[in-house]
């Protein structure tokens, strides 16, 4: 009797042991487990380069292109523009241009009459616009190099000396411009001189449409 109450009281000392034991081996159990179940994904990450507008804020641009002057021809056409940007969004542009006309409709048809003098054909403009960046994002060439573009509409008024008269003029147009450095950008336009002229016998509003393509730098 007294060896079994020996026994009883050994193993009611030991049973705590045994279940230390026991939760020391399941924790580290499930640890081990838990460590084993962790997905460690592997991510190549790509670093892409976007140039930006520079720090500063003026722009100064060189243009070329087509100048559409109402019954008087489709003309070459040279100018520069200085615009400084306010914001990221807004912008104003100061902008000058000259092209020379070729002989109007009613010279064509009716032979010997000419309505302009050589002089009076130089047609020259300046304006100022206000431009707004509607749709600025990036252009991808390749899958690690991207450019920062901007689509933007802009308008503004001025004036035009053709035949011999200085004329006020509105002008309104569109254009997209492409930076291929931080300090160097490409633009294309598309824009509306809208003036009123009377050389040729009657009052009329013309509308000259232009199209040029740019060069410009940030300073």
């Amino acid at each position: 009797m007294e060896g079994r109450l020996r026994i009883l009281l050994l193993s009611a000392l030991c049973m705590p042991c045994l279940w230390s034991a026991t939760a020391l081996a399941a924790e580290g159990g499930t640890d081990q487990a838990a460590a084993q179940q962790v997905i460690q994904p592997q991510i190549d990450r790509r670093e892409v380069s976007i140039d930006e507008i520079d720090s500063e804020d003026f722009e100064i641009s060189v243009f070329g292109g087509l100048l559409s002057t109402e019954d008087f021809g489709a003309n070459a056409v040279i100018g520069a523009r200085l615009a400084y940007h306010i914001s990221e969004g807004v912008f104003f542009e100061a902008t000058y241009g000259r092209s020379t006309t070729t002989e109007s409709s009613v010279e064509r048809v009716y032979g010997g009459l000419p309505a302009l003098t050589d002089s009076g054909r130089i047609l020259s403009y300046y304006n100022v616009s206000l431009g707004y960046n509607l749709l600025p994002g990036e252009a991808f060439v390749t899958r690690n190099w991207a450019f920062r573009t901007a689509l933007y509409v802009i308008a503004g008024a001025g004036s035009t000396t053709f035949a011999g008269d200085d004329r006020f003029t509105i002008n309104f147009g569109a254009g997209y411009r492409f930076l291929a450095t931080d300090w160097l950008g490409l633009h294309i336009d598309v824009r509306d001189h809208v003036f009123d002229i009377d050389v040729l016998g009657y009052s009329k509003t013309l509308h000259n449409l232009e199209t040029t393509a740019g060069l410009s730098i940030f300073f």
